[in-house]
């Protein structure tokens, strides 16, 4: 059973917010990022303004994906993880 887009979108700021706070994360949290991204993407329903954020948080993933040292590069994101889950939260 799919899970909603109001659940899909906090999964999402859950995982950014971890990353953000813990400065580290996994590839199995990237590739999660990418999924849900993509899913929610695809929504017809999904606000307008949501899409810029959505498009950054996949390639931050995808480079999360293929970084040699991902908690460095979640540590550079630091910044941009923060504003994302601020931006998710002013546009629900």
């Amino acid at each position: 059973m799919p899970i909603s887009q109001k659940d899909q979108l906090s999964l999402l700021q859950d995982i950014l917010t971890n990353h953000s706070s813990d400065a580290c994360g996994s590839v199995s949290e990237c590739e999660q990022l990418e999924r849900l991204v993509q899913s929610l993407m695809l929504q017809n329903d999904l606000q307008e303004d949501m899409l810029p954020i959505l498009e950054e948080v996949h390639k931050y993933s995808q480079d999360g994906m293929q970084a040699k040292n991902l908690n460095t590069h979640i540590e550079a994101s630091k910044q941009n993880l923060s504003q994302w889950v601020d931006d998710m939260i002013q546009l629900l």
